[in-house]
């Protein structure tokens, strides 16, 4: 149920071996709704992914990109960063 529900995303896909692409989408506001895992298969599929992996989502969808954070984490109840387990860098 919750796949096919609009939710903050992130994913990272391979284009080819050591090129890859790396999405994050914010959602649960009312500036932005948010993916379906469906919806975001086709970003991949879209960018030129051969494969794909969705990450944690929800309020654990955050990019730092240069020691920025880069998009609006929120899990629909507060802004901001969540702590998590683990990265991908």
């Amino acid at each position: 149920d919750k796949s096919m529900t609009s939710n903050p995303r992130t994913a990272i896909g391979m284009v080819r071996p050591l090129h890859y692409v790396l999405v994050v989408s914010d959602g649960r506001t009312s500036e932005s709704e948010g993916l379906t895992l469906y919806q975001l298969a086709q970003v991949m599929q879209d960018a030129g992914c051969t494969f794909a992996y969705n990450l944690d989502g929800g309020g654990s969808s955050t990019m730092w990109f240069n020691g920025s954070v880069v998009n609006n984490p929120t899990d629909g109840h507060s802004s901001g960063e969540r702590t998590v387990s683990d990265i991908v860098t």
